[in-house]
């Protein structure tokens, strides 16, 4: 075998080798980008986005920390805004505990640039003390939000989450409420929102082709 016979299959193994590499490369790139999905599968997946974003205004609440909690707060990142109270029997701590889940399942600046807000519709009882030692006992990121009464009504209504309350007879009461979860984009737009009840697997993806398209 001559010297050029020898060059001629090195530069050959070495030409294969960078092929299996890019084409190696390709794939990991491939499987790491979000599945992109059209306004129908999101829908059929549980994601109703709308074709414009909503600007909702200017509002003025608090959250757990006594801190102002007004529209600025919704920018810069994507919110998962849900809608319940302190003393809800069953979709609140269910809601929260699956959020929580999802909150896990995010990968990286995901998980950093997603934050999960629960709005109280009770505020006569849902203090930001109580919502402090309520809403960070799911997750220590998440944050309760609460205010006036009339600040509060304002805010859902222009998000499309009706509640109510519902006296017993002997005084008590609870608070019925839409469960489903509003996404809102990080202008602080009302982007859409998952449909009750959740599925979590399927919100992460949804979630995912949604910022994904939002960023491209």
């Amino acid at each position: 075998m001559t010297v050029s016979d020898r060059s001629g299959i090195r530069w050959t193994i070495f030409g294969v080798l960078v092929f299996m590499a890019i084409v190696v490369a390709s794939f990991v790139h491939r499987v790491g980008e979000p599945r992109v999905m059209s306004l129908a599968e999101s829908r059929i997946n549980g994601l109703f986005l709308f074709d414009t974003p909503r600007d909702v205004g200017n509002f003025s609440l608090i959250d757990h920390a006594g801190a102002p909690f007004t529209a600025d707060r919704l920018e810069g990142h994507w919110t998962l805004l849900f809608f319940g109270f302190t003393h809800c029997p069953d979709i609140c701590p269910t809601t929260l505990s699956d959020l929580a889940e999802l909150k896990q399942q995010l990968q990286g600046t995901e998980a950093d640039e997603t934050v999960v807000v629960m709005l109280s519709v009770d505020p006569a009882r849902d203090t930001p003390e109580r919502l402090s030692q309520y809403v960070p006992y799911f997750h220590p990121d998440f944050l309760g939000v609460t205010g006036a009464f009339e600040s509060i009504l304002s805010v859902t209504q222009r998000l499309n989450a009706p509640f109510r309350k519902v006296t017993a007879s002997d005084g008590s009461y609870q608070m019925e409420h839409s469960a489903n979860v509003a996404l809102m984009n990080p202008r602080g737009d009302y982007h859409g929102f998952f449909r009750a009840p959740l599925d979590i697997p399927k919100m992460r993806v949804t979630l995912r082709s949604a910022q994904y398209l939002w960023d491209h």
